[in-house]
């Protein structure tokens, strides 16, 4: 998508990805309800430990029927069983459902190993048109600057202050209108994302070689996929029954990030104002799901103690909630809740809140 922070043009040197998951040298004061939460990152760690017969298990229940349903759907619609397709639905949620797996290998949190995270992320890269190592390196990147307003725009939906959209031109405001617009946050901007923007290190072409390596080396695995499916079953086929796969994984993981982090009472600071912990905790919602949902999303709507403990694997995260039953009422939304947070667009200074465009003081553009 468009960058109207800044932040996504800028060089990174090189550095070891797994130190950016660590609180930053600024610690909090008790923060959001009288919660320590400087001590509360430290005792989340204690469920930091992933199991390896658990994650081989999860692994396993969730890659087993994505292939077996994009199979099933290949062989079906080649042969005219387009009622087939009705398991579009299913398959994009087992997708989603092994980003979110990639998504804990980026963090170390799946595996015991380093090196068995990272392969196994990027194998899991390919399905899901992710190169591991780019998406690793922003996504932490955006752990370390959570509710930093001098750190935003990697791994993140771009968000203006009320101030810097006022002094935008008339150009550059309906950009970012159309930009925070939902459909094309959730329709056209997910399409892009994965389709377009991950062929190549957006944001770190200067930062490595490693970066290059893992979108090529990813786009060659893609490719060579790609080209066995359509010569056994024809372009048509395969285009007919994964691209309406991948763009539900993509919407639906795109929605899910965008409520982890814009609600009306996110929490942002900047300078020395800002603060790891609080923003973790502050900054980030707890989206209590349906539970078919809540495993199909691998329980990253427990996102606060996601943010404050990114090495908690995916499935100890209910534990820790029930170990500390305050956290379940922090920055709580259900699924409809979240469809009203799609017009917030702006963040207010003066309030501290997030605000859509109709409540922003009312200022007029610069020329365009």
């Amino acid at each position: 998508m468009v960058s109207f922070s800044g932040a996504n043009d800028v060089v990174c040197a090189p550095l070891d990805d797994t130190r950016l998951d660590r609180p930053a040298a600024r610690q909090a004061s008790p923060g959001a309800g009288g919660i320590d939460t400087r001590r509360l990152v430290r005792e989340l760690q204690a469920f930091g430990n992933p199991r390896p017969g658990r994650s081989g298990y999860e692994l396993a229940i969730t890659l087993v029927p994505f292939l077996l349903l994009c199979g099933l759907m290949l062989v079906a619609v080649q042969a005219g069983h387009f009622l087939a397709l009705a398991l579009t639905v299913p398959a994009g949620l087992f997708l989603l459902r092994l980003f979110l797996i990639q998504h804990d290998c980026g963090h170390g949190a799946f595996l015991a190993s380093r090196s068995g995270n990272d392969w196994l992320g990027r194998a899991l890269g390919v399905l899901t048109l992710t190169p591991y190592d780019c998406w690793r390196r922003s996504h932490a990147l955006h752990h370390a600057g959570t509710g930093n307003l001098d750190a935003r725009g990697f791994g993140d939906v771009d968000t203006l202050t009320v101030r810097e959209f006022q002094a935008l031109t008339h150009r550059g405001q309906l950009l970012y209108r159309f930009y925070r617009h939902p459909i094309v946050l959730l329709g056209i901007g997910p399409a892009y994302l994965f389709f377009l923007r991950h062929r190549l290190p957006i944001g770190l072409m200067k930062a490595g070689w490693i970066y290059w390596a893992s979108a090529m080396a990813t786009n060659a695995a893609l490719a060579l996929l790609l080209a066995a499916l359509i010569f056994q079953f024809g372009i048509g086929v395969v285009a007919l029954v994964l691209l309406p796969v991948l763009l539900i994984a993509a919407s639906m993981g795109v929605w899910l990030f965008y409520i982890q982090h814009q609600f009306e009472d996110a929490h942002w600071d900047q300078g020395a104002d800002w603060s790891f912990h609080d923003a973790a905790l502050r900054g980030s919602s707890h989206l209590e799901l349906p539970a078919v949902l809540r495993w199909f999303t691998a329980n990253i709507g427990v996102h606060h103690v996601h943010h404050m403990a990114s090495r908690i694997p995916f499935y100890r995260l209910p534990e820790a909630l029930r170990a500390y039953p305050r956290l379940r009422g922090i920055n709580r939304f259900t699924a409809l809740q979240t469809l009203g947070t799609l017009r917030l667009a702006l963040w207010d200074e003066d309030q501290r809140r997030l605000v859509p465009f109709q409540d922003a003081p009312r200022t007029s553009a610069v020329g365009s």
